[in-house]
């Protein structure tokens, strides 16, 4: 989408840099800011921090929505810009989905051989034996999947902090950078880098509750940076070729 006028690269910067920071610090404000009592359950704890993520991701949205120069302002036109669009809509999650399962092609082929190991070993049993192996089969599988659900910890890890995290990381960043004038190759680097730096929080409490040593610290936040940054770089690459932000 073409704006209207340039957005100066400090200002872009500073903007991501406050994104990331602001993701970071308001999982923090009910204790260190509101004085909220501690949780008495994790639970309580990781909806304290669903809402806080939701927060930080609201605002980044709207600073984003205000620091873009777009010709229009409305709802459509802004869902575009952060890569939520209907056009190629299957395209540009059946491929970006394929593609990234190929990372995890070799634990597939290895359940998939044990699955097909452990079904030989039923049929030369009878055919009962078949049917009885392929409903316990589902009834691991609708136990396991109720049992996800009621998880909070699998709540997090596998909806709130990826959605929160792709909105302010990429939906919101990637079009300020890019309206800011930055190349595209630097946009794909620049912004795991902030989402990497976002996680340093983890050394504290690394170092701090789980007693480790500083350097084994250094070395635990340091490979998860690292990955992040790949990973990252990865998903920003996968965004602008499928989101198309600040393109018409």
């Amino acid at each position: 989408m073409e704006p209207e006028t340039g957005l100066s690269k400090p200002v872009a910067v500073v903007a991501c840099a406050t994104m990331a920071f602001l993701y970071v610090a308001i999982l923090y404000a009910p204790t260190l800011i509101l004085r909220l009592p501690a949780p008495s359950s994790i639970k309580e704890f990781m909806i304290r921090r669903f809402i806080c993520a939701a927060i930080s991701s609201f605002i980044s949205l709207v600073l984003c929505a205000f620091l873009l120069p777009l010709r229009k302002r409305e709802a459509t036109y802004l869902l575009g810009v952060y890569g939520i669009r209907l056009d190629h809509f299957w395209q540009a999650v059946v491929f970006p989905l394929s593609l990234t399962s190929l990372m995890y092609a070799g634990s597939f082929v290895f359940k998939s051989l044990l699955l097909v190991d452990s079904w030989k070993e039923h049929m030369h049993q009878g055919e009962g034996f078949f049917f009885d192996f392929v409903k316990a089969i589902l009834q691991n599988f609708l136990a396991g999947l109720s049992s996800t659900a009621s998880n909070v910890l699998a709540w997090r890890n596998y909806v709130v902090a990826p959605l929160t995290e792709e909105l302010v990381f990429r939906a919101c960043m990637i079009p300020l950078l890019l309206c800011g004038g930055f190349e595209i190759y630097v946009v794909i680097l620049l912004c795991p880098i902030l989402f990497s730096l976002a996680h340093l929080n983890h050394w504290m409490e690394i170092y701090g509750r789980q007693n480790y040593s500083l350097l084994k610290a250094f070395m635990v936040v340091g490979l998860q940076l690292g990955y992040t940054v790949i990973f990252g770089s990865y998903a920003s690459f996968l965004f602008i070729r499928t989101g198309k932000p600040c393109e018409t």
